[in-house]
C-alpha cells in the first residue's frame, strides 16, 4: 500500500512539470507585447524597455520559464494587467465560489445517483428500470447552461423565489448567498445525476453477475443485505473513478454556467481575462485549474484502494 501511494505520488511530479511548461508555452504563443498592454500604445521606448526588464522578457525563454517557475513555487504569481491586483489571492477568492458550487452538486448528486443505480440494477428489465435511465439519460442529454435558463426562468423569474442576478459573499450574508447558489447546484446535480446514475447501474448489473453474489444469495442473504453489504463496494469503484473525472472537468470547465448565473468564479475569471489580454490571471488561471484535476485524479487513485480491495494486491 505504501509502494502504491509512493507510484501515485512520484507520476504526480513529473506531470506537474509538464503542465507547467505547457501553460508557459501557451501563454508566450499569444501575439502582443504583455508591457505594451501595461503601459498603453503612448508608452515611450525606455519606459516599453524598462517593463520588458522588470517583467523578464528580455531573457531567453528558458531563463523566462526558471524565472516563472521559481516565483510560482514562492507563491507569487504576478500582478493582475487590468486590476493590478496580486494573482495568487484573486484566484484563490475566484475559487472559492467555484469549488462550493462543484463539490456541494457533485456530492448531491453522488449520494441521489448511486442509490438510484443500485435499485435500477437490482429491478433490471424492469419498467422502473427503464423509466429511471430513460430520465437519467435525459438529464445528461440537456446543456447544462440551457437548463440553468430554463430554471432561472421559472424560480427566478415566473415565481421570484430566487434571485436572477448578482452574487453575495458568505461573509456579507450567509443565507442570502445561499440563495444565490441555489440554482447553480441544482443545475450541475441534475445534469450529473445522469451519467453517475448510468455508471452506477452500469457497474451494479456486472457485479451481480459474479460468484460471490451468488454465493451470498446462496447463504440465505436477504437482497437489501446483498446490495449493500456485498455490491455496493466493488460496483462502486469505477463510479468513483467518474465522479473524479466529473470534478476535474467541472472545475475547469464551469465558465458557461457561472456567465449564465453571473456567478464571480474561476471560470468566468478566465473568460474576462481572455477578452482583456490580461497574461497573468490567464497564466494563473490556467496553471491553477491544471493543478487542480492532477491533484483530484491523485486523490482518486489514492483513495481507490478503499473501495476495490484488488488494488491493494
Amino acid at each position: 500500500m505504501f509502494r502504491f501511494i509512493l507510484h501515485r505520488l512520484g507520476m504526480a511530479v513529473p506531470t506537474l512539470l509538464l503542465i507547467s511548461v505547457m501553460v508557459f508555452a501557451l501563454i508566450r504563443f499569444i501575439p502582443g507585447d504583455p508591457a505594451l498592454l501595461m503601459l498603453g500604445d503612448m508608452a515611450d521606448a525606455q519606459s516599453l524597455a524598462q517593463m520588458r526588464s522588470s517583467l523578464g522578457l528580455d531573457h531567453s525563454v528558458v531563463t523566462q520559464y526558471l524565472i516563472w517557475i521559481k516565483s510560482v513555487l514562492s507563491g507569487d504569481l504576478g500582478v493582475s494587467i487590468s486590476t493590478r491586483q496580486a494573482v495568487l489571492p484573486l484566484l484563490f477568492e475566484r475559487f472559492s465560489v467555484s469549488a462550493t458550487i462543484v463539490l456541494v452538486a457533485v456530492a448531491l448528486a453522488t449520494l441521489i445517483a448511486v442509490p438510484v443505480g443500485l435499485f435500477a440494477a437490482w429491478k433490471q428489465d424492469s419498467a422502473m428500470d427503464l423509466g429511471l435511465v430513460a430520465g437519467a439519460t435525459l438529464l445528461l442529454s440537456i446543456p447544462s447552461f440551457w437548463l440553468g435558463l430554463l430554471l432561472l426562468y421559472a424560480f427566478g423569474i415566473k415565481l421570484g423565489w430566487l434571485p436572477v442576478v448578482g452574487y453575495v459573499t458568505f461573509a456579507d450574508d450567509p443565507l442570502k448567498a445561499i440563495t444565490y447558489l441555489v440554482l447553480p447546484i441544482v443545475t450541475l446535480t441534475l445534469v450529473e445525476f445522469g451519467a453517475i446514475a448510468r455508471m452506477a447501474r452500469a457497474s451494479t448489473i456486472e457485479v451481480l453477475r459474479l460468484d460471490y453474489i451468488a454465493h451470498a444469495r446462496a447463504k440465505g442473504l436477504s437482497e437489501g443485505a446483498v446490495l449493500w453489504r456485498h455490491a455496493l463496494r466493488n460496483a462502486f469503484a469505477p463510479t468513483w473513478t467518474l465522479v473524479g473525472l466529473i470534478l476535474g472537468n467541472l472545475l475547469g470547465g464551469i465558465a458557461v454556467l457561472e456567465t449564465v448565473f453571473t456567478l464571480p468564479g474561476v471560470g468566468r475569471l478566465m473568460v474576462d481575462s481572455i477578452f482583456a489580454r490580461d497574461y497573468p490571471v490567464l497564466q494563473g488561471c490556467l496553471l491553477l485549474i491544471t493543478c487542480i484535476y492532477v491533484f483530484v485524479n491523485l486523490c482518486v487513485d489514492l483513495l481507490y484502494p478503499l473501495f476495490d480491495p484488488r488494488v491493494k494486491l
